[in-house]
């Protein structure tokens, strides 16, 4: 039921856009709380990232839903009024402007907590709040790049790859709610307010914390963590396999009909195999390429090796254990159809307009009514373009 969730009667201003801001807000939606996205007339332009259907796209839905959206205009003194009653109000406020704009609209931590003292008040951007970098715009493959996260995944050339999915701004959004999450729990002990300075740079420097301390103490060679490691090719498709410990790797040879190599001794140590991987993939990848992914997987899985086919979309949600375990929901989206949404971990499993994002300007009259504004003023705004309402 819904009031038994966690953030049940807190009230949400989003006014981030993109991906990292919105992810919180929806994290925070999906426990309960009541999220308000405020928006611009022409829309968060998450709404346009990638392939748009309508006013929505896919990370548009993802990202939104379980909130609620008033379009109005900040550079209009009525729609201002608006933005700061709202604000008022909120027991959180999330913004992903650049440093310095909310400021100017009188919306930044320091305006807010005047009237609104115990607001806990969450800042995204790509560098931070100060420092030489903080204006400068940021995206997440700026940050891939910057951050030292691309020089860890490298093609087969050496070159520096950028993940292809929005990773920075995604993991962004959950330290983004790490953070929020403690800081009600502060506030709810000691009623005091905070301003919360999340960047996607330091959530990069957070997330890659390992990577970086190998760097610091194995020099610049990247490791390896063992070997026979990687990606393969059978005859249907590619898996990937982990038979780095000695038994996995004698089993292995006795697969590809090579047991003597596994009483080699160059190869009977881990740091052996390592130093000697490409003479292994010589023999290895060839029998590989003779037979199925599901014949591998079956000898693989029988000895105890760590493997898994490479899957596209389709083949993990026609996976029966993802069936099994429920973990994918297929809904009917407003203006998009039927999607698969995966159920987040650890939230309640969402139904009715949690599993729905907002159209630009959905709740526009609702929430100027319950702000106590008149039919007639409402009307007025809509009309003047001040507000937009769907």
């Amino acid at each position: 039921m819904a009031e038994d969730l966690a953030f049940t009667g807190l009230k949400v201003l989003d006014m981030a856009q993109g991906v990292a801001g919105p992810h919180c807000g929806l994290l925070l939606a999906q426990h309960g709380a009541e999220v308000t996205k405020l928006e611009p007339l022409g829309g968060d332009w998450g709404r346009d990232l990638g392939t748009s259907y309508g006013d929505l796209s896919a990370f548009g839905a993802v990202y939104n839903r379980g909130k609620r959206s008033i379009a109005v205009d900040l550079k209009a003194e009525e729609g201002l009024a608006v933005a700061k009653r709202l604000a008022a109000e909120a027991d959180v406020v999330l913004e992903s402007f650049r440093p310095g704009v909310m400021a100017r609209f009188g919306l930044d931590y320091a305006s807010v907590a005047k009237e609104n003292p115990s607001v806990v008040y969450m800042s995204v951007s790509g560098f931070g709040q100060d420092g030489p970098y903080s204006k400068l715009p940021a995206t997440d493959s700026v940050i891939q790049a910057f951050s030292g996260l691309m020089a860890v995944n490298k093609d087969h050339r050496g070159v520096p790859q950028r993940i292809n999915v929005i990773a920075v701004d995604i993991f962004t959004g959950l330290y983004a709610f790490q953070g929020v999450a403690p800081a009600l729990y502060r506030r709810l002990r000691t009623g005091k307010g905070v301003h919360l300075d999340i960047s996607l740079m330091q959530s990069a420097l957070a997330f890659l914390s390992a990577k970086m301390i190998e760097r610091q103490l194995d020099g610049p060679e990247m490791i390896a963590l063992g070997a026979p490691l990687g990606t393969y090719a059978a005859s249907d498709g590619f898996f990937n396999m982990n038979a780095r410990r000695d038994q996995h790797f004698k089993a292995l040879m006795e697969m590809v009909g090579r047991p003597d190599m596994a009483e080699d001794p160059r190869y009977q140590t881990p740091d052996g195999r390592i130093q000697h991987s490409d003479e292994l993939d010589a023999v290895i990848r060839p029998a590989f390429a003779e037979r199925t992914t599901e014949e591998w997987l079956a000898d693989l899985k029988a000895h105890d090796i760590l493997a898994a086919r490479v899957n596209d979309f389709p083949d993990i949600l026609a996976d029966p254990h993802v069936q099994a375990r429920e973990i994918v929901r297929t809904i009917q989206h407003r203006g998009i159809g039927e999607i698969p949404m995966p159920l987040i971990p650890g939230a309640p499993t969402p139904d009715g307009e949690r599993v729905q994002a907002p159209h630009l300007g959905q709740h526009t009259e609702t929430i100027l009514r319950e702000l106590g504004y008149e039919p007639d003023a409402i009307r007025a705004m809509i009309e003047s373009g001040v507000a937009l309402a769907a």
